[in-house]
């Protein structure tokens, strides 16, 4: 879910719309208003959560002054949000004295609601990247400034994933890997291939990032060689513009260090 600033509220349509009543409009089917029907709470929702998060933690009755709607309609939303894990609910600080009767609970977004809308992460990653390659002296020593960070990063990220294949049976720790990067949000499969297997990566956290400092990938490319214990090649990656990261692994299995220069991080030429 991913929610932009609080949408325009026009005008209240009637039951059967704004059309003049000699119109030739098509008069909606069921699911026509099923659909426009879920649209309509979609951005309501939306607005709910927007309200929030510009005026801090809330109650009901609060966003349904805000918003003007019912308190009803407020807390059936808040429901929903609830249930997504866009809010959640504590109780209301109060100052001074306090009345009787039970407290009123606030909503507060919660971390995954907050990250529900534009964040900037992407572009302080990268300028804190641009200033490592700056402060190094730029040119080739500023890349490789940033290629040691994200060794360190990715070396600080593969314990975990050692952990679970050390784990595995040999022939099962490209799946092993697979689920370890799932969890850390990678979107992550393994399948067998021809003369080998594909590690498929259908999410990247870091993609925009990776599109301006392909060393991330590379650093990645290399740390999955390390991991499984042979040579591993780079078919595609998200930063690159793919769909997905691919990543072929063979079933030979010479060792090695490093992973491909030509290929960590982006297609073969």
């Amino acid at each position: 879910m991913k929610y932009a600033g609080e949408a325009s509220q026009g005008p209240a349509a009637g039951p059967e719309g704004s059309a003049a009543a000699g119109s030739q409009q098509p008069v909606p089917g069921p699911e026509d208003r099923r659909e426009h029907g879920h649209d309509e709470q979609r951005g309501t929702r939306n607005r709910v959560a927007r309200s929030i998060l510009d005026h801090g933690p809330s109650t009901a009755a609060e966003l349904a002054l805000r918003l003007e709607l019912t308190q009803a309609a407020v807390r059936r939303h808040l429901d929903t949000l609830v249930a997504e894990g866009v809010v959640e609910s504590r109780e209301k600080r109060v100052y001074g004295a306090r009345s009787r009767g039970r407290p009123a609970k606030a909503f507060a977004l919660t971390d995954c609601g907050r990250d529900a809308f534009d964040q900037a992460y992407d572009k302080l990653a990268g300028d804190a990247l641009r200033w490592i390659a700056q402060a190094a002296g730029g040119g080739e020593m500023g890349e490789a400034a940033v290629a040691a960070f994200a060794r360190a990063r990715m070396a600080a990220q593969a314990e975990g994933y050692r952990e679970a294949l050390e784990a595995a049976p040999p022939e099962s720790r490209t799946e092993a890997l697979a689920r370890a990067l799932t969890a850390d949000g990678y979107a992550a499969t393994a399948r067998s291939a021809p003369v080998g297997e594909q590690l498929c990566q259908h999410h990247c956290p870091v993609a925009h990032v990776a599109e301006q400092f392909p060393q991330l990938c590379e650093a990645e490319t290399e740390v999955f060689s390390r991991l499984l214990g042979t040579h591993v090649q780079r078919l595609a990656t998200i930063a690159h513009g793919d769909g997905v990261c691919t990543t072929f692994i063979p079933k030979s299995k010479t060792k090695t260090t490093t992973a491909s220069a030509s290929t960590a991080g982006r297609n073969p030429a």
